[in-house]
């Protein structure tokens, strides 16, 4: 199986900076004028432009204030502090305070288009420490 993961964006050149800047992603292939290709992950990113109000799916419309979504997208990293100023210098947005657990350290954060991520650090043997 292959994973590509697409974000709908209302502004391409702005996401190209938030995500090029936030997660260290490169640009890859421009895809016509509405999407573009980010490298750098375990996975493509395709963000495409879709405007606010236009429709998504379930014939509901594109709002790209601050929303909750039951999928959201992880992102480790080896120094969440670090990791954290960078994203919120490209300007993230924290929903929260940095959480401890006993696999290491979360903080969730939203991109300027309102979409949830978190930002993950392992900490010893990761989610290893849970694992039964």
């Amino acid at each position: 199986m292959r994973l590509l993961l697409n974000i709908d964006v209302p502004d391409l050149a702005a996401a190209e900076r938030f995500y090029v800047d936030a997660f260290g992603l490169r640009r890859g292939r421009r895809l016509g004028d509405t999407a573009l290709e980010l490298l750098g992950a375990e996975a493509p990113v395709y963000l495409l432009q879709q405007p606010a109000g236009s429709t998504g799916a379930a014939a509901q419309p594109r709002d790209y204030a601050r929303h909750w979504t039951p999928l959201h997208l992880d992102v480790v990293v080896e120094d969440l502090d670090a990791s954290l100023a960078t994203a919120l210098a490209a300007g993230a947005k924290t929903d929260g305070d940095v959480r401890e657990a006993a696999w290491g350290h979360i903080v969730r954060i939203a991109d300027p288009f309102g979409h949830g991520w978190c930002l993950l650090q392992f900490l010893g043997n990761g989610y290893d420490e849970i694992a039964t």
